[in-house]
């Protein structure tokens, strides 16, 4: 039976095309409609304000939800580096030690979820679910309700604003980063062993505990690194805000979730990895770039950005069913 058939039942590489068409479409729409969307200024300002931080944490949540799990604190890991960040700068402390400062807090964000789920067995939805409203209650007492801090500029060392606006070889530093996490990411995923053990833990656990793989090692591994790339963000959130701003790294968390679920859906073998994730982060961004021009208010923003989800994951269950 040819895998277009409409009679029967298995049309992935259809449902796929039209899919591609309807993205198309409203690509041609806003650049119609809105002449500003197609410019090079709006590009890059995308590029480095909506694809660079989204597309870092979506790969943190790839590599998650990899095993078949999710990690809902992500967006307490961006909060917990940020604020480190912005204090070690305050106290004047040199930025390579309040880089890395910050990240091993955002590593130790990691190592709580780890610790919850392979030796206390709590299933990962729930630990990381009790993290974020942790991190969110912590946010809120240290910060008296939500009170940013904000950097001096008399207080910024050098080289702190390059995090965020630097460039290398003409090319915004954060994109630099982004290409650096998404190297890292492609190359343990889909060219190392460890990879085709975590795809194993994905999609057949038992099977993976049979093969002697080292499923709670490396179920640790992946909270804890998904901790330190999520932290990334903090440190370029840093930079450009030039403060500590509460609860803020939580925007990222369902749109991340969205991105990886989408790139998913896009290709083949329908299971998160890094190319699908970042084609899910460009057409998630660009989508909402252009219904801002276009007029959309931020709510109107959000309900097309849910539908997407929907119409996405939907096509992803009929890909998924097989002929009867």
């Amino acid at each position: 039976m040819s895998e277009l058939s409409l009679s029967g039942k298995k049309v992935p590489g259809l449902l796929r095309s039209l899919m591609v068409l309807t993205f198309v479409a409203l690509l041609l729409f806003f650049i119609i409609a809105a002449p500003a969307f197609a410019t090079v200024t709006n590009i890059r300002s995308v590029l480095l304000n909506n694809v660079a931080p989204l597309a870092i944490v979506a790969l943190a949540m790839t590599l998650v939800t990899r095993i078949g799990a999710i990690d809902l604190s992500v967006g307490t890991a961006i909060d917990v580096a940020c604020l480190v960040l912005v204090t070690l700068v305050l106290h004047q402390v040199a930025l390579p030690l309040a880089l890395l400062g910050a990240l091993t807090a955002a590593l130790l964000v990691g190592v709580f979820n780890a610790f919850l789920v392979t030796q206390l067995g709590v299933e990962p939805f729930l630990a990381t679910l009790g993290t974020l409203f942790i991190g969110q209650s912590v946010q809120q007492l240290s910060s008296n309700g939500g009170q940013p801090v904000y950097l001096l500029s008399q207080t910024l060392p050098a080289g702190f604003t390059a995090i965020g606006h630097g460039t290398l070889l003409g090319v915004p530093l954060p994109l630099w980063l982004l290409l650096g996490v998404a190297l890292v990411l492609y190359q343990l995923l889909h060219r190392s062993a460890s990879g085709r053990a975590l795809r194993m833990m994905g999609e057949q656990l038992s099977v993976a505990h049979h093969s002697g793989v080292a499923v709670k090692r490396l179920t640790a591994l992946a909270f804890i690194f998904s901790a330190l790339v999520a932290g990334i963000v903090g440190l370029i959130l840093a930079a450009n805000v030039k403060a500590w701003v509460p609860l803020s790294g939580n925007a990222y968390l369902l749109n991340a979730i969205g991105a990886s679920f989408i790139g998913a859906t896009f290709t083949p073998s329908r299971r998160p990895n890094v190319p699908g994730t970042l084609l899910g982060v460009v057409l998630l961004s660009f989508i909402a770039n252009g219904l801002l021009l276009v007029g959309w208010n931020f709510y109107w923003q959000q309900v097309a950005t849910g539908a997407l989800i929907f119409v996405v994951l939907a096509v992803g269950a009929l890909r998924a069913r097989r002929p009867v």
